[in-house]
């Protein structure tokens, strides 16, 4: 028995083929998420400011309404009231933004302030831990979905260079800097026929702006030299040699560009780096085109080692089973016969 359109992904070690199958589908119903009211001082920016949240059942009961005469007005005495504004947000809102407010807690600590911060829109205890245990549930299983994704994804470009990138004051802002790269980047993949995965992180110290990137560079796709450099490392307090490009040094202020070999198994431990800014700072991973999680290929009976995962779904493969597309035989498998088939996420 043949298993056709089978999706195969690559997990660091071995190749695992997921068979075609075909379920009904329907559209997915959207809960109603009920809306509360927030009332946020004016005074105080609103990325830092502690917002003071008032439970509400409608629009109307928080707005009142007086008129008054000029006379009325000028007979009262003035007294100072703070400016406060009103927003209107879902509870699933409201969860995000808390759970963002307690990322850098514990987890049970950023538990227990969330349900804190929510109880006073709950009837009972009990539904509002139901309540923030069931989306908490719901990020971590998100978290791992990235997690699968990224590393399946990052097991098929082919990585071969670890990339640093940090701007200089004298050339960027952080707001240009942010655009010169994704600019670059973007025009390097479509020229160059770069491909990267990479996240914006901050240093713990300087607070400095940086980005991290996984790069697969096609022979011939280098742009400007790769120069060795002498410096002194303040995070190690001591001196280190470093591989710079004289193309972004110019354009940016400093790069490090570290090979990646497969032997030495430097690509783990780059996707470990890059995979705990998932959820310690809550980075999104940022993806080049062209970076697909499964290649296409029927899969014979003789190639299967056996079958594993969740109800045995899945299929383990030798290392030198044979690629088919349609029929025909492309080849045993190696980078040159996977870029051949179809891709797929």
């Amino acid at each position: 028995m043949s298993f056709g359109e089978t999706k195969v992904y690559f997990d660091g070690s071995h190749y695992i083929a997921i068979p075609h199958t075909t379920r009904p589908s329907k559209k997915r119903k959207v809960a109603c998420e009920e809306v509360i009211t927030v009332i946020q001082d004016e005074n105080v920016e609103s990325s830092e400011a502690d917002v003071v949240l008032e439970p509400s059942t409608s629009l109307e009961s928080n707005i009142e309404i007086k008129e008054e005469t000029c006379e009325n007005v000028e007979e009262k005495p003035q007294v100072h009231e703070e400016k406060k504004k009103t927003i209107q947000i879902t509870k699933k809102e409201l969860f995000e933004s808390l759970y963002q407010k307690y990322l850098n807690c514990s987890r049970a600590e950023r538990k227990k302030k969330i349900i804190q911060d929510m109880q006073p829109y709950f009837d009972d205890e009990k539904k509002c831990l139901d309540y923030v245990s069931l989306n908490i549930d719901r990020k971590l299983r998100n978290l791992i979905c990235r997690r699968i994704r990224m590393c399946r994804k990052a097991n098929l470009a082919g990585f071969n260079y670890f990339c640093t990138f940090t701007y200089d004051n004298t050339l960027h802002t952080e707001e240009t800097f942010k655009k010169g790269i994704r600019t670059c980047l973007r025009n390097l993949c479509y020229r160059k026929h770069w491909k990267y995965m990479g996240v914006w992180e901050r240093a713990p110290e300087t607070n400095r702006l940086h980005f991290h990137g996984l790069f697969n560079i096609p022979p011939g796709g280098m742009v400007g030299e790769i120069v060795e450099v002498r410096d002194y490392s303040t995070q190690f307090h001591k001196m280190q040699r470093t591989f710079q490009s004289t193309y972004f040094n110019k354009r940016f202020g400093r790069s490090d560009f570290k090979e990646i070999d497969e032997n030495e198994r430097r690509l783990g431990s780059a996707l470990s780096y890059l995979m705990k800014y998932l959820e310690k700072t809550g980075e999104k991973i940022v993806y080049s085109k062209g970076l697909p999680q499964y290649f296409i290929s029927d899969i014979m009976d003789d190639d299967i080692v056996c079958t594993i995962g969740q109800e045995d779904k899945k299929l383990l493969l030798f290392d030198d089973f044979n690629c088919w597309d349609e029929g025909v035989l492309i080849g045993k498998v190696s980078p040159e016969v996977i870029e051949q088939l179809r891709k797929c996420n």
